[in-house]
């Protein structure tokens, strides 16, 4: 897609909505991950914080940040993915270990970050559109980084390649068949931030989740369909980068054609071929926001306390674009005394607005 026709979308927003498969049943994620990350330094419930104003603007009875941009000295949620998985793969290894790993960035720094911690390499491949920035953020965790002018999944295929030839392993946060083990792990770490939320919020109707491959939206899926609770889970995806409505009109995962975006996390082709069963048949809908709402909404969000980049503001952002669609908000049963928890899944110091 051409920079015109991405310009020409960021300011666009629409809602999909979803009827999920009240029969699907999923067990709860164990609470093995929790317990190793409460053994890190540094580790700490990351804060929420209420913002009553947006809760009066949206007609709903409370609307809480959850605000990842600090998790275990990492300006992202990937930290606990990572940590776990890391920990998985060279636990009981009296060898060093060489980690390889495609990322736009924050996953790939979290896994050098705590391949380093942990004593072992890390070897990290980014496709094009990554910022200066985040790469030099993830060269300072002391990995080999392999710069590639392609896009994120052939960067996630050159990995898998160069593990399988080189006799390294691949931790990479989207599954095939084949590969599962290391990714779930990645998706049980994450298990961690939506046990914190239940035990900061007394009653979450509804948690907001922004969207590429789909991991971070599989484990909380994964956490609210176990526990048998009927809060509400939507995803919120780039304009540009829309995978998740074509795949459900496909009845399969596909692979769409994406634009440029700020949200650069969240640019992926395709969901995540693990992910894609519990998002078909338990996701309540699907948010399509455009840059410029998506910088807005973290602009708004840095005004009342919370630093949110690009895909930290795709939250509120997909939460406007749902309030203003007909329906939606009868579609999740909100009302004016629901409670909203919105993630915060990255800061600014990654991914600073423009």
């Amino acid at each position: 897609m051409s920079n015109d026709a991405s310009r020409s979308t960021s300011s666009v927003s629409s809602w999909v909505p979803r009827h999920r498969d009240q029969q699907w049943r999923t067990p709860r994620a164990h609470g093995a991950a929790r317990e190793f990350h409460q053994t890190l330094e540094g580790y700490e419930s990351t804060r929420i914080v209420d913002l009553p104003s947006l809760a009066k603007e949206l007609g709903v009875g409370g609307v809480i940040a959850k605000d990842e941009s600090s998790r275990l000295g990492l300006p992202s949620f990937k930290a606990l993915g990572a940590s776990w998985a890391v920990h998985r793969v060279v636990e009981g290894s009296d060898e060093t270990l060489s980690l390889v790993t495609a990322t736009d960035g924050n996953h790939g720094r979290a896994v050098a970050h705590f391949a380093r911690m942990f004593g072992h390499r890390a070897e990290i491949y980014v496709p094009a559109g990554v910022r200066e920035w985040a790469m030099v953020a993830i060269e300072d965790e002391g990995a080999q980084l392999i710069q590639l002018d392609k896009t994120y999944e052939v960067a996630v295929q050159r990995a898998a390649v160069a593990a399988a030839e080189q006799g390294r392993v691949l931790v990479q946060d989207a599954g095939w068949p084949g590969y599962t083990k290391i990714p779930q792990d990645i998706i049980d770490g994450y298990d961690t931030l939506f046990t914190e939320i239940d035990e900061q919020v007394a009653d979450a109707d509804l948690v907001i989740v922004p969207t590429g491959v789909g991991s971070l939206l599989h484990a909380a899926l994964t956490h609210y369909r176990g526990a048998g609770t009927d809060t509400r889970v939507i995803a919120v995806q780039p304009e540009v980068a829309a995978n998740l409505a074509p795949s459900f009109a496909a009845d399969r995962p596909v692979i769409v054609q994406t634009g440029e975006t700020l949200m650069a996390g969240l640019n992926t082709h395709t969901p995540s071929w693990l992910s894609w069963p519990i998002i078909r048949a338990t996701l309540d809908g699907v948010a399509h926001v455009g840059d410029d709402a998506a910088v807005q909404a973290a602009r708004d969000l840095a005004e009342l306390g919370v630093d949110a980049g690009p895909c930290g503001g795709a939250s509120l952002a997909g939460l406007r674009a749902a309030a203003a669609s007909p329906g939606a908000l009868e579609h999740l049963g909100l009302d004016e005394t629901s409670t909203v928890v919105l993630l915060i899944t990255e800061g600014t110091e990654t991914n600073p607005l423009p």
